[in-house]
């Protein structure tokens, strides 16, 4: 239902990709709906998410990267061993200083500190810190300020540092893909979204439609990537999405909340840049792949920066998805370490 919250919503966020535009920054889609939806939360403004229909908007990013995962991506797993070995010890150290930072330097209890510090999926940790006791609104912000910082740094990084335009293709334009395979592209959507939902899986607008196109993929069935109209669409849902996470946020909050996650952030981005750094120079990954595959941010974002960069998407969301299953499988077992050190 299009309410006028909802639509002033979509204005803001349409006015953030115009002003993008206008002035040549990069991924307006992405930044100039975070940005504007950001800047509109912080002057009060009444917004309105979109609903289901930025969650479907997800579904399109699990599609691309199952997509890409072909048998040749899937041989190069055991050259991955020791890079994604390294992801453990990955979480343990960012465990092992993120929760003694937010609850000794930022004053968090023990449970927010432990679900503030993980960096996995930002619903996820919201939720299970939620049920465990901890602060529901002070992890949405913490992670929606370690989303936006990450998300800002990288593009800046990888245009300096790197060298990129970030003006790859995103896709083949919807008029190049045959409709036989756009209306597979719907039903993998669909059909792995709801599925994963229905079976409990864990990021199942993403992960649903992603393993089910992997499986089509490698089964020579599916042979493209959803349409570079339909990732601009998932780009423009996803930062609208991040922007609106601030939205009646106080100066208090501000001040404690959002700038805890924002020192974070900066913590994630030198312990990232450490096993970058080992990743290329022990595991052999090329250096870019390394930097993306361990840039802390949210699933679906990197998944976007990955095709804008021109980079090895399977290598990298590999990664990610061990991160996540790191995270959310051996959280009891981190935490009792954690808890049972700094406590």
């Amino acid at each position: 239902m299009f309410t006028r919250a909802r639509l002033l919503t979509f204005a803001i966020a349409l006015a953030g990709v115009g002003a993008f535009e206008l002035l040549a920054l990069p991924l307006p889609f992405l930044f100039g709906p975070m940005f504007a939806c950001l800047l509109a939360a912080i002057l009060g403004l009444r917004m309105q998410g979109a609903g289901q229909i930025s969650v479907a908007a997800r579904t399109v990013l699990g599609v691309a990267v199952g997509a890409s995962i072909t048998p040749a991506i899937l041989g190069q797993v055991p050259l991955m061993a020791i890079t994604l070995a390294m992801i453990p010890a990955y979480v343990a150290v960012i465990g092992l200083v993120g929760v003694p930072f937010f609850q000794r330097v930022c004053g968090f209890d023990r449970v927010t500190s432990y679900y503030a510090a993980m960096p996995g999926g930002f619903q996820d940790m919201v939720l299970f810190g939620q049920e465990a006791g901890g602060d529901p609104r002070a992890l949405s912000l913490i992670h929606a300020t370690r989303v936006l910082v990450i998300v800002t740094l990288i593009p800046i990084l990888m245009t300096g540092h790197f060298g990129l335009s970030l003006d790859q293709p995103m896709g083949a334009p919807a008029r190049d893909v045959p409709l036989h395979e756009m209306a597979l592209m719907v039903v993998i959507a669909v059909v792995g979204w709801k599925g994963g939902e229905r079976i409990g899986l864990f990021g199942a607008a993403i992960l649903g439609p992603l393993i089910l196109a992997t499986a089509l993929s490698l089964g020579d069935i599916l042979h493209h990537r959803p349409p570079a109209e339909a990732i601009m669409a998932a780009q423009f849902f996803i930062g609208m999405g991040i922007g609106m996470q601030f939205r009646g946020v106080t100066f208090a909050e501000l001040r404690h909340d959002v700038a805890a996650g924002a020192a974070f952030a900066v913590i994630l981005a030198l312990l990232a840049g450490v096993f970058t750094f080992l990743a290329f120079k022990i595991g052999g990954a090329p250096m870019l792949e390394a930097f993306l595959s361990f840039a802390p941010g949210g699933q679906a974002e990197m998944t976007v920066l990955a095709i804008v960069a021109g980079a090895d998407l399977g290598f990298i969301v590999i990664h990610h998805l061990m991160r996540l299953v790191v995270v959310i499988t051996g959280a009891p077992i981190m935490a009792r370490l954690i808890w049972g050190k700094s406590g």
